[in-house]
């Protein structure tokens, strides 16, 4: 190895800078810092044995400068090939959206436009590929990045665009599922009602056509009951509807007629309602003339006669039709009676706004030809019926209802809420008592027929014995 002048050598701190760089990219690149020293020298001697540090100072500099250029611009360019191919992908994506969205409902353009879409960036991916092994890279690679992001972001947009038109297209479908529910719901209603009519008005007591009263039996008064408390709820639940779109607070209502209870269930508070309308028009049910003033009643040794033909004189009959045919009927009376009674002035006048139709049923003139009083007559023929078939009997029917606060018995009861039953086998420290008779119960001689009641629960702190009442005597106003 040639000798180094020592004066040659003395670095500058930059020179040494240089030279240590050039030592760091020779260690990167294999070469040892012995071998890339021998090298630089003998380079530099035989070209200029003079200017040694020089010639070493200008090489270095030249070497790192293109290095990382290099590094820099392959770095660059690899960026903008992955933006790139993040473009085309997101493309293909939305594109594939669109043809999914195109095809329900079906349309052809959509699909094609998608398709041709898809095809033209899976040719797009291929030569992206080939510029990746070709080394073939895009001359402007900053502006094909931003470009590149820029359709990758437009895909995105287009993709949601797509999915917000695919969520619509779905509510729409889903709106119009239910207006079809709803149609169906409302025809189902209207031949529910249809057939409610028809059983209220007829039904199943035409199975006691050609009935004898020396047939008669519990089971006969029972079928009757049943159709009577049908109407009852009939009734009901249309005098609940005109309350609520009049307005009425039903909460304040419920309270009135029973106080202090506890519903289960919110629509449990019709039942409140149920049994007062139960209370006034079985009132005064235990007695021959219904308590009609000036009332005629047959003689006692015909009295089952009598009323078992008034039964099967109205029982096949629609109400409207008898009073318009008997307007000084008895029938007639009861029921200006109990509609007199049973709706408040101020909940007529509130319901059509005015009261027209209880004048017209205080002047004795005619009856109200509209479909709330229809519902209330078909009512009162039940009531009727039931009344007059109550003393067809012998001994004669009588009419019962339990305290509130009595203990359940199914001797004596049917519960209208269950649910409370199943509650109370849970409830180990309460028992389930009653908190009103909803429909009052019968006794045919040793036969009884379960009055209906409303039952919350209690704690055990007495022993209270269920206590059966005629109707009359119980009566909470």
């Amino acid at each position: 190895m040639e000798s180094v002048n020592p004066s040659a050598v003395t670095p500058s701190k930059k020179l040494a800078r240089n030279f240590a760089k050039v030592l760091h990219l020779r260690a990167l690149i294999g070469i040892t810092p012995v071998d890339g020293l021998k090298n630089v020298i003998s380079d530099a001697n035989l070209k200029d044995d003079g200017n040694i540090g020089k010639g070493t100072i200008n090489w270095s500099q030249s070497f790192n400068k293109d290095d990382h250029d290099e590094e820099l611009l392959e770095r660059v360019n690899m960026e903008a090939l992955l933006a790139k191919l993040f473009a085309s992908t997101s493309t293909v994506k939305a594109a594939y959206a669109q043809l999914q969205y195109a095809q329900s409902p079906y349309d052809p353009d959509g699909i094609q436009v998608a398709d041709h879409l898809i095809v033209s960036e899976f040719k797009h991916l291929s030569e992206l590929k080939q510029c990746y092994l070709k080394k073939q890279f895009d001359p402007s690679p900053e502006k094909a990045i931003l470009a590149a992001e820029s359709k990758e972001l437009q895909s995105v947009i287009s993709t949601y665009e797509i999915m917000a038109k695919k969520l619509e297209s779905q509510v729409r479908l889903k709106e119009s599922e239910i207006i079809f529910l709803k149609e169906k719901l409302d025809e189902a209603n209207k031949h529910n009602k249809s057939i409610e009519k028809r059983l209220n008005q007829s039904g199943q007591l035409s199975v006691l056509d050609n009935l004898h009263i020396s047939g008669l039996s519990p089971s006969h008064f029972a079928t009757v009951l049943r159709s009577t408390v049908r109407s009852i709820r009939s009734f009901v639940r249309l005098l609940v509807e005109e309350m609520r779109s009049t307005d009425w607070d039903i909460d304040a209502a419920v309270n009135a007629i029973e106080q202090d209870v506890v519903y289960f269930v919110e629509d449990h508070k019709c039942f409140a309602i149920e049994s007062f309308v139960c209370r006034e028009m079985f009132d005064s049910f235990h007695f021959p003339d219904f308590s009609l003033l000036n009332e005629s009643l047959p003689d006692r040794n015909k009295r089952q006669q009598v009323f078992f033909a008034r039964f099967n004189e109205l029982k096949s009959t629609k109400a409207r039709e008898f009073l318009a045919v008997n307007p000084r009927s008895s029938f007639a009376k009861f029921c200006r009676v109990k509609y007199l009674k049973l709706v408040h002035p101020k909940m007529e006048s509130s319901f059509f706004g005015n009261l027209s139709q209880r004048n017209l049923l205080n002047s004795g003139e005619g009856f109200p030809d509209t479909a709330f009083f229809g519902s209330f007559a078909e009512m009162a023929k039940k009531v009727w019926i039931l009344h007059c078939l109550a003393f067809s009997f012998e001994p004669q029917v009588s009419i019962f209802q339990v305290r509130k606060g009595c203990r359940f018995s199914d001797v004596y009861m049917e519960s209208v809420n269950d649910d409370m039953l199943l509650c109370s086998d849970q409830t180990v420290e309460s028992d389930p008592q009653v908190a009103f008779t909803v429909v009052p119960g019968f006794r045919i001689g040793k036969t009884v027929i379960q009055c209906q009641v409303y039952l919350s629960l209690h704690q055990r702190t007495t022993t209270t014995t269920t206590k059966v009442k005629k109707f009359n005597s119980t009566r909470q106003r």
